[in-house]
């Protein structure tokens, strides 16, 4: 059986709460390859990725499942802020970490990420040196094409009270939040009719969850377009790409994976939210290892 271990590491100046799977011991002894994950907009790692983690330890990986700062059970404030820069950070520091693991091959980190970190994975794959295999699932890879996909009116008030927020950080003020997930005609960032539901399934029974970020993002979501990065990502890569997809649209994933050197796309016919459950679940997770034991350990058949 996989043993969890509650862990932490330093990014900037906040400490980063994670968890750490280790497989069942194996015969020989050997350094195992281990998964950096982290989940997407506004949601921490109770949020189903234990799932996934549980799945990949029973397969042979080392999995590090870590809730970016300000968010979850890491440290860092304002809470509940969002900002590309910092995510990215946070993962580029995961990965130092992972690779200074005792039983771990620092040669086989691989990069798993979902919805707005399955971005992130593709810009950090292709920013860091070293990376052996990536999945981006149902992946945000371009802010305009996800901002398009909301109802205009939405989008307006989105966009204002994005910037009502941003006016105030200048001046000192404390982060106005928007919903992360709300009903279609609300004020928040996903308001697809598959949206609020959807995201609120992946929270564990009884569990307390913040519906929220600083609004912020909200305007400096659309200058950030990670597929562009995919072209520069060395590595092999699985798109795990949602065909009715609400929150990340298909098309323009479909178009950045054609130009990553080593890309893979397999196609899923659920939404956004429906690949995290179920039997979507359990044919993506099983094409995921599959992809994972081909690239890092040379096992798949």
């Amino acid at each position: 059986m996989a043993q969890r271990e509650d862990v932490w590491f330093t990014s900037g100046d906040s400490r980063i709460s994670g968890w750490l799977y280790r497989p069942a011991p194996g015969g020989d002894g050997s350094d195992v390859p281990l998964l950096v994950m982290a989940h997407g907009l506004g949601a921490v790692r109770t949020m189903r990725l234990d799932a996934y983690a549980e799945r990949f330890s029973a397969s042979g990986y080392a999995c590090l499942v870590f809730d970016y700062r300000n968010f979850g059970d890491s440290e860092g404030r304002p809470r509940q802020l969002l900002d590309v820069g910092l995510q990215l950070a946070d993962w580029a520091a995961a990965v130092a970490y992972a690779r200074r693991l005792d039983g771990i091959d620092p040669n086989r980190i691989g990069l798993w990420g979902t919805s707005f970190s399955g971005g992130h994975v593709i810009a950090t794959a292709a920013r860091i040196p070293g990376i052996a295999a990536v999945v981006a699932q149902c992946p945000f890879t371009d802010g305009i094409a996800s901002v398009r996909a909301i109802a205009p009116s939405t989008a307006a008030r989105v966009t204002a009270r994005a910037l009502h927020d941003l006016a105030g950080s200048w001046l000192g003020r404390p982060p106005l939040m928007i919903p992360t997930a709300g009903k279609p005609g609300e004020v928040a960032l996903m308001t697809a009719p598959d949206a609020y539901l959807g995201y609120l399934k992946l929270v564990p029974p009884g569990a307390q969850l913040r519906n929220e970020v600083a609004a912020r993002i909200g305007i400096k979501v659309m200058a950030y377009r990670p597929g562009r990065s995919a072209a520069k990502v060395g590595c092999p890569i699985l798109f795990c790409v949602c065909e009715t997809d609400s929150v990340a649209p298909a098309g323009p994933t479909l178009r950045y994976a054609s130009k990553a050197p080593h890309g893979e796309v397999a196609m899923y016919p659920e939404g956004h939210f429906a690949i995290y459950l179920g039997a979507a679940f359990e044919r993506v997770v099983a094409d995921q290892v599959g992809f994972f034991d081909k690239h890092l350990t040379g096992s798949a058949g």
